[in-house]
């Protein structure tokens, strides 16, 4: 969360199945040492970034049954996504959707589109 200039809080929430990815810096220069034009890297098909938030997951649908006796406190039940915060992402260009928030780029991507992920873990 971050304070605003007006003292509120704003918070990014990720709806579904959806996760905000940063994208990593691209290389600038190929392996063979040549330099690439600004946009080169951007266009490739193949992305990679750090995943900053994840939705909640797949909504699992409630049974439709209407039964005085129970409660109306039931929530919607999700299946979590295999994506966590911090991963590294490999992912589809196609499937993301590129966004701009205050000045930084980062993209939307479906779970669908994500490809692998890199994760630090301890054995």
């Amino acid at each position: 969360m971050r304070l605003t200039n007006d003292n509120t809080f704003k918070k990014l929430i990720v709806i579904g199945d959806r996760v905000l990815i940063r994208p990593s810096k691209a290389n600038e220069r190929t392996e063979s040492g040549l330099y690439l034009p600004p946009g080169v890297q951007e266009k490739e098909k193949v992305q990679q970034g750090y995943v900053i938030k994840t939705g909640p997951g797949y909504a699992i649908p409630m049974p439709v049954e209407d039964e005085s006796w129970k409660g109306h406190e039931e929530q919607v039940k999700y299946i979590p996504l295999q994506a966590r915060e911090g991963d590294l992402a490999v992912f589809l260009l196609s499937g993301a959707t590129e966004v701009l928030y205050e000045n930084e780029k980062y993209y939307i991507v479906p779970q669908s589109a994500i490809l692998m992920l890199e994760r630090e873990e301890e054995m």
